[in-house]
């Protein structure tokens, strides 16, 4: 595969604040997201964390044929009952999509990112939810847990690599 995941530098952090304006995009198929007069969709909250706080927040960039094809947002749990790491958000373009990359992108992010685990979608995001007991499964060879959030009703998936 002509694919690569590599840490995005602040100088980088363009490429992600724009691919953000297509995942928030599609995520408007499930949650409702205001589109300001300009037709920007809002600025992620406290994107520039992901170079600032150390090794707390890390940004990522999936290429494909050196082109930027997606992003994964991935942030350091400070309470260790929910896990190490927490997959904030991952993104992968359309036109990128069904060619395994994104698959190939979570697969690399649990190997290279070793401890447990949590990945929790929007509740009524059933592709979401398909495409990560598919790859977390996979993975994990069905050795995962996965939990309702019981007022907001979002599934988790635990687990560890």
């Amino acid at each position: 595969m002509e694919a690569m995941l590599k840490l995005a530098t602040i100088e980088q952090r363009p490429i992600i604040m724009r691919l953000i304006q297509f995942y928030l995009y599609d995520f408007t198929e499930f949650i409702e997201i205001d589109i300001s007069v300009d037709g920007r969709f809002p600025d992620y909250p406290n994107l520039d964390q992901y170079w600032t706080s150390g090794n707390r927040k890390m940004a990522f960039i999936i290429w494909y044929r050196g082109k930027p094809a997606g992003f994964a947002l991935v942030d350091r749990l400070d309470n260790k009952l929910e896990g190490d790491y927490y997959m904030a958000e991952f993104f992968v373009m359309r036109p990128f999509r069904r060619y395994g990359i994104g698959s190939w992108a979570a697969r690399e992010l649990f190997g290279r990112l070793k401890g447990n685990w949590k990945v929790t979608q929007v509740k009524n995001n059933t592709p979401a939810r398909a495409f990560w007991r598919k790859v977390i499964g996979e993975y994990t060879r069905g050795d995962f847990t996965e939990k309702i959030h019981p007022w907001k009703g979002s599934p988790s998936q635990y687990f560890t690599t």
